[in-house]
């Protein structure tokens, strides 16, 4: 087993008990959002949305699409307004963070005559579906929104388990071989070559990756420069999403400190990758708490 491997193997047992180790949500169960708007006084809801993905509101009420105002129009890629739909993909400017009202009027003229959302930008993840409600809701609708908050009740109580039963193990690789992430044909290490870079205008210097695969967990190991004159850039999330939209269930990101100008630091980031899945070309996104994003496209695991 060379060190290299050695070193991943250590670190990723090591990453549960981690002060800089960070646990990401789990995706995998998408609830569709539900908003009731009030005939007076209503607040204005957030709707999170992301560059180059799709986010759908969907109105009880027929619109008067002529009188739809976004603010920062020109910074959509796509807006598509229909009889009760409004579909949104905000393009890569602004970045992250970025808070953008977006008004509608209803046709009939009843109260509410009009609703107010802020759209948030988020540099990964975004609503797709949006219900918005401007009479009283169907016994239908509540029936499915308890069930959407089961699966996603039961998905926490299964991701809880987890925890509690991975904290009791041992570290080392005796912890790896008792949660069955590693087994006896070891870990396959490679090098990640073709992928793309980010723009030199980004400030950032991706090395080339390498990847490592158990039975059932996939890591990338990325190292990154940060341009002079730039900010320190810490990691806080990820996601790995094929070319369809699916998404690995990242499980951690680990970066042991903020890179320094003129820098550069490594970057682990540690998904779910079940013996099954088919070979497939994925995107790396790579966030800070700010709006600055690392895109590494055309990732493929062999």
């Amino acid at each position: 087993m060379s060190s290299r491997t050695w070193t991943v193997l250590v670190v990723l047992s090591l990453m549960g008990r981690t002060a800089l180790a960070q646990q990401e949500p789990d995706g995998t169960v998408q609830a569709t959002r539900r908003i009731e708007l009030a005939a007076t006084g209503q607040t204005v809801p957030e709707v999170v949305v992301s560059a180059g993905l799709s986010t759908v509101l969907l109105f009880d009420s027929e619109l008067a699409r002529e009188s739809v105002e976004l603010e920062g129009r020109e910074h959509f890629s796509l807006l598509e307004v229909g009889q009760t739909v409004i579909r949104l993909i905000p393009s890569p400017h602004p970045g992250p963070g970025a808070r953008m009202l977006m008004m509608v009027r209803f046709r009939d003229g009843a109260a509410p005559q009009r609703a107010s959302f802020l759209l948030r930008v988020h540099p990964a993840r975004a609503e797709s579906v949006v219900e918005v409600y401007r009479e009283k809701r169907t016994l239908e609708t509540y029936q499915q929104e308890v069930r959407e908050a089961r699966a996603v009740a039961l998905r926490c109580q299964e991701e809880n388990a987890r925890l509690l039963s991975e904290r009791d193990l041992p570290a080392g690789l005796t912890g790896l071989l008792a949660t069955g992430v590693l087994e006896s044909e070891g870990v396959a290490v490679g090098e990640l070559r073709g992928f793309t870079r980010p723009g030199s205008g980004s400030g950032f210097a991706v090395r080339p990756m390498y990847f490592y695969r158990s039975a059932s967990r996939i890591a990338v190991e990325a190292t990154i420069g940060v341009a002079e004159g730039r900010q320190p850039w810490m990691a806080s999330g990820a996601t790995i999403k094929d070319t369809s939209g699916g998404e690995l269930k990242v499980l951690r990101v680990w970066q042991q400190e903020a890179i320094a100008p003129g820098r550069q630091g490594r970057v682990i980031v540690e998904a779910e990758y079940p013996s099954g899945t088919s070979q497939r070309t994925f995107s790396l996104r790579l966030w800070e708490d700010g709006s600055r994003v690392i895109t590494l496209g055309g990732v493929t695991f062999p």
